[in-house]
């Protein structure tokens, strides 16, 4: 039971780190490309070439941490690897990142928040690698319950992170009494609400089809591996 839990929570949170490594670099779009539109953000002007290179990693990550989720979840090989590597990239591009925008213009959030959630969850990869938890894991293994649990958990979350973002980035994109990260309102509610039904359609079938299943077994004498 532990590695289950401890698997889908991997899956959970590597998930929502990759939803907010893209949201936060589409997120950063509008002050790359016109920077000293923003005030406070004019020193910025001058790396526009460094924060479009942000722009480009951040959606590049946070699509290929998805990919990764998803390869995690199915139990593909390497998946473990890979998310080590887009967890580490994470942390690298964002730290540096940080790093730029205190020294250009004094703070760096919201990135603060992501980066820190890309190292809590790096942290939480690298203890599933001690011996004795890797094996009661198996995150390279075929798991119907994880894939089931694990797939719908990661999509309401990252659906809920879509839907609320205007919530919990929007102290931080405050400009001239606007809240840029409501700026996509449209978009990103569909696309929450996608995730949102989406993964609520994978936990309803899975439930179902363990519902089912001692019922198959008790009336057709089928074995519970092959259902």
């Amino acid at each position: 039971m532990f590695g289950k839990i401890a698997r889908i929570i991997g899956i959970v949170l590597l998930g929502l780190t990759a939803v907010i490594t893209l949201l936060g670099g589409i997120g950063t779009t509008c002050v790359a490309l016109n920077a000293a539109n923003y005030e406070g953000m004019e020193a910025i002007a001058q790396y526009q070439w460094l924060y479009i290179f942000y722009v480009l990693s951040g959606i590049g990550l946070g699509v290929f941490g998805i990919w990764v989720a998803v390869a995690l979840v199915r139990g593909k090989p390497h998946a473990y690897r890979n998310a080590l590597i887009v967890l580490a990239g994470g942390l690298l591009i964002g730290g540096l990142h940080m790093v730029t925008s205190r020294a250009l213009r004094g703070s760096s959030m919201p990135k603060d928040f992501i980066v820190y959630a890309t190292a809590l969850t790096l942290i939480i990869f690298l203890l599933f690698r001690i011996p004795g938890i890797w094996k009661r894991i198996n995150l390279e293994g075929h798991d119907d319950h994880v894939t089931g649990l694990g797939a719908s958990a990661a999509l309401i979350v990252g659906g809920i992170a879509t839907l609320t973002v205007q919530f919990w980035a929007g102290p931080t994109h405050m400009i001239n009494s606007i809240n840029y990260a409501n700026v996509l309102h449209t978009q990103l509610t569909i696309l929450g609400w996608l995730t949102v039904l989406a993964g609520g359609a994978i936990l309803g079938w899975f439930v179902l089809r363990e519902g089912e299943r001692p019922l198959l077994v008790e009336t057709f004498q089928i074995s519970p591996d092959k259902i």
